[in-house]
């Protein structure tokens, strides 16, 4: 398995990952597919053996950093990509111009509110300092959370910025942070709004760990995205038949415990 870090040059994103690593990219039985570590590659892995019995082989590039997957499936240098929900796929297409298309749902996983100083959420001080994902979407959805347990007021938008705030009755300090820096400021902060991924990466249970989850019925479902004109590709029907198998829904059950939920 291939990993790709968040030092890569943009040079380096232009050259074809697929002849790097031996691969032709009109290989119809290999599906190369992008995702960060942790769940999407582990879920992965669990999908590589349902693939081989269709013929299939199941090609995973892992990534630390959103900034670059889009990218690399925009260049062709991947058939799909595996981590992010729709709201951060359509703010990727408006930003860039790109036709990127979701062609499968697989799994929630709660944004949670966490803390090292506080066991609730209400017995924040005022001028707290508080830290949210800088992307537009996973921020916007971070101050949805906040709004939920009444520490905040918004508009009714479906993109946010901390400046759009109505009512902020404790002042809190409210700080955008790179996604994957998120739990690296727990320390210095009261509260902090992380996505699942990372905080399990972090070691962090997001059922046992955080002060306030998202309900199970999040919108947010992370998505299988590929080009507009390889979503009816059989390599990519195979994949998305493979990923929402009951070996799969039973494996993220049994393996994340709840802090991940399918939703095929």
């Amino acid at each position: 398995m291939k990993k790709l870090t968040a030092v890569l040059t943009v040079a380096l994103l232009g050259t074809s990952l697929l002849v790097g690593c031996g691969k032709e990219a009109d290989n119809s039985k290999v599906i190369t597919i992008g995702a960060t570590s942790n769940p999407h590659a582990m879920i992965l892995e669990e999908v590589k053996p349902i693939l081989e019995k269709e013929g299939y082989e199941l090609d995973i590039v892992e990534f630390d950093d959103y900034a670059i997957i889009n990218k690399a499936l925009d260049n062709s240098e991947i058939d799909a990509n595996y981590f992010q929900h729709e709201p951060f796929l359509n703010e990727y297409n408006k930003s860039t111009g790109s036709d990127l298309v979701s062609v499968q749902k697989v799994h929630i996983e709660p944004m949670g509110i966490y803390s090292k100083k506080l066991k609730d959420v209400n017995d924040i001080e005022n001028g707290a300092e508080v830290t949210i994902p800088a992307d537009a979407s996973n921020g916007s959805r971070a101050l949805k959370l906040l709004e939920k347990v009444g520490l905040i007021t918004l508009p009714d938008a479906e993109i946010l910025t901390v400046q759009d705030i109505i009512d902020n009755p404790k002042e809190l300090v409210i700080t955008e942070v790179d996604a994957k820096q998120l739990t690296n400021t727990l320390q210095d902060v009261s509260l902090s709004v992380i996505n699942s991924n990372f905080a399990m990466e972090a070691k962090l249970n997001p059922v046992e760990d955080s002060l306030f989850t998202e309900d199970a019925d999040s919108p947010y479902a992370n998505i299988i995205v590929v080009r507009k004109e390889n979503k009816d590709d059989e390599k990519i029907k195979a994949l998305t038949e493979a990923i929402t198998s009951p070996e799969i829904k039973a494996y993220i059950e049994e393996e994340f415990g709840g802090s991940i939920i399918p939703v095929f």
